[in-house]
């Protein structure tokens, strides 16, 4: 009988820790799940399992562990062409920039992750990056195109919230009385 727990089963585990906020034992078995998909070849999941550890250490505080991570995370996706966990490796990272307060770089990736959503036809990731893109361009003092890139997130969503629609209805009605529209 088999009482090692699998990679699958590890990852799970991991990301029940995290949901509790365990977050030293999900990093204990986000790693070893990391190890044992990699010793099976399971370069995709070895590297999602990357991509847990780097938010994991984001939401410590450990910003240098994160940055490695999620960037390493990246590169691997990116390396495998899977596009779409490479957008959201690229959105974990703008996240932890713009906690930091490092807006440009933070734009960066943001920025970067909405092209890849764009192209992969996911608009509710799209419109949600262009929500957190629009903000770290406004804190940067752009206005007007913060308020451009929050706006176009919001028309791009799928499945806004109810305050996502009060806002989106509410530009619409400036865009009319301004004549825009």
């Amino acid at each position: 009988m088999e009482d090692t727990p699998s990679a699958q089963e590890l990852k799970e585990e991991g990301l029940r820790l995290f949901q509790e906020g365990l977050y030293i034992e999900a990093v204990a078995k986000f790693t070893q799940a990391r190890e044992m998909f990699a010793a099976q070849g399971d370069e995709i999941n070895a590297a999602e399992m990357v991509n847990n550890l780097g938010v994991t250490y984001r939401v410590q505080g450990k910003w240098d562990e994160a940055i490695a991570a999620l960037d390493e995370a990246r590169t691997a996706f990116a390396h495998l062409g899977d596009r779409n966990r490479e957008a959201q490796a690229l959105g974990n990272l703008g996240g932890l920039y713009a906690t930091r307060g490092e807006r440009a770089r933070a734009t960066e990736c943001l920025r970067q992750a909405a092209n890849i959503f764009a192209e992969l036809g996911d608009a509710q990731r799209q419109g949600e990056t262009l929500l957190a893109l629009g903000v770290q361009i406004w804190k940067m003092g752009d206005r007007t195109a913060g308020l451009a890139a929050y706006e176009a997130g919001l028309h791009t969503l799928q499945k806004p919230t109810a305050s996502q629609k009060t806002v989106r209805g509410l530009l619409g009605l400036r865009t009319r009385l301004l004549g825009k529209g």
